[in-house]
């Protein structure tokens, strides 16, 4: 076994324990990943913008002393400007779009110690739970190369399921982390809102919807990797609480009897493919076997008025967003830059008032308030990730008609958005690979500002069913 499959089966722990031993170099683990992505990327279509050389370059001079020095890393073409390097968002309009500065999330990376190798396929603007944009083609689950990733940060999934990186960043606006995790089989955890700042270019974006991390290898690479971005930057309008203690050590702390609330039942009352009922049940026995407190129950939740209120912020963003690419870029967008879908949610958007949205977010905040009040009973609450495994590539094309797609989307995953209305930190965990060979995440969502509660759990239930065995046959 050469170093290129040697590596692609460590975590970012380890791999940067060998750097601190001086067992390894960080261009050893820049050409592993290097090699690695050249050879089954072509199948996959993971990696869209590579910054190998740049890469090679860094990993060569002197690092920060971070807990991730030397590590190989992976930015998602949405949400992370990079200096110098194209963001093109996933659409046409902007593929000429090189941002001047870093994102903060972006100094914190390379502060961390981390090597950033290129960018990740998402849909246009992060639109869709599918990782297939006109502009670069669609992303292939490394599992069924038919199926689709997930989206919107399907091909960080795909990279850290294929072992190109350990780790690779995501966002998530309505399960765009989890939703790739549950598809790929990899951790995901999405943080409360505000963990990870947004500047300097945002203070928050979809009235605090969207939030940044990753999807990860292993549970303790997710827990570092939070301590070393999470925290207020200046200017912020609002930030998460303050954790107790770094979240690296909830990792393996003792985890008490929690109260675990789990349902299988789709809140849009929609059908739950047979497979991920049994990956959730699996999950809720697991957790009982483990000594918590399980009972079936859900917050009551009034799913059409949810539904009907992120379709109006969703598509009023989509609006701010183009808006806001015309301003950066000096362009006027044009339709024929844009995929039917975007520019129809667009036109939509645009039709929106100040009134209109400001009402959808009052109701959603009052929903919020609801479901906070469900868990002073419980700790955590268990569902599926998804309503089904993951589905065929093409699944959520319907050109020009953004309800049907968007309807068709929150099917697909009607389990996750509701985080992202309430601001509460929820994961997705590989416990669960069906009969075809596919993985079916199970998603555990916490109270607000209680990811030490999640990690606690996922460590627990990493170490009583571990999956960082289960890996997928490549074709190059």
């Amino acid at each position: 076994m050469g170093k290129m499959d040697e590596f692609a089966a460590f975590d970012s722990t380890s791999m940067a324990e060998l750097v601190r031993k001086k067992e390894v170099h960080p261009i050893e683990l820049v050409d592993a990943a290097i090699e690695r992505i050249e050879r089954f990327n072509p199948a996959l279509n993971a990696v869209i913008t590579p910054m190998f050389d740049q890469a090679r370059t860094v990993a060569q001079q002197k690092l920060p002393d971070g807990p991730f020095t030397g590590v190989p890393f992976l930015l998602k073409d949405l949400g992370a400007p990079f200096a110098g390097v194209r963001m093109a968002l996933g659409t046409a309009f902007m593929t000429k779009f090189v941002p001047d500065h870093d994102s903060e999330l972006v100094s914190r990376l390379k502060k961390s110690g981390l090597i950033i190798l290129g960018k990740t396929n998402t849909p246009e603007l992060g639109l869709l739970p599918t990782a297939e944009p006109r502009l670069f083609g669609p992303s292939r689950n490394p599992w069924n190369t038919g199926r689709t990733t997930g989206g919107s940060s399907g091909g960080s999934a795909a990279a850290v399921a294929a072992g190109f990186v350990p780790f690779a960043h995501a966002n998530d606006g309505g399960g765009s982390i989890r939703i790739p995790a549950s598809c790929c089989g990899v951790f995901g955890l999405n943080p409360t809102r505000a963990r990870i700042p947004q500047g300097p270019d945002f203070g928050d974006q979809f009235s605090g919807l969207i939030i940044d991390h990753a999807v990860t290898r292993s549970v303790r690479d997710s827990a570092a990797l939070l301590d070393a971005t999470a925290g207020p930057d200046i200017g912020d309008p609002y930030w998460a609480p303050t954790p107790a203690r770094p979240f690296l050590q909830e990792v393996g702390a003792d985890h008490g009897k929690l109260r675990i609330a789990f349902s299988t039942k789709s809140p849009m009352g929609t059908p739950v493919h047979a497979d991920c009922v049994t990956a959730a049940r699996d999950a809720a026995s697991l957790c009982a076997s483990l000594g918590h407190e399980v009972e079936e129950a859900f917050p009551a939740v009034n799913a059409d008025m949810v539904t009907s209120c992120f379709q109006v912020m969703f598509s009023a963003g989509c609006a701010w967003a183009i808006e806001g690419m015309a301003l950066a870029t000096s362009r006027k967008p044009t339709p024929d830059e844009f995929e039917p879908f975007t520019w129809a949610f667009y036109e939509m958007g645009r039709k929106q008032t100040a009134s209109s949205y400001l009402l959808a977010l009052s109701m959603l905040q009052r929903i919020s308030r609801d479901i906070a009040r469900f868990f002073l009973k419980y700790d955590v609450v268990l569902t599926p990730t998804l309503a089904e495994p993951p589905v065929p590539l093409g699944t959520f094309d319907f050109p020009g008609n953004p309800i049907q797609a968007f309807m068709r989307a929150a099917t697909f995953s009607p389990f996750t958005a509701i985080c992202n209305v309430t601001g509460q930190p929820a994961m997705s965990v590989p416990l669960y690979w069906n009969t075809e060979g596919l993985p079916v995440g199970t998603h555990f969502i916490g109270r607000f500002g209680d990811e030490a509660t999640l990690f606690r759990l996922a460590a627990q239930l990493e170490t009583a069913r571990p999956w960082t065995g289960q890996q997928p046959t490549l074709k190059s």
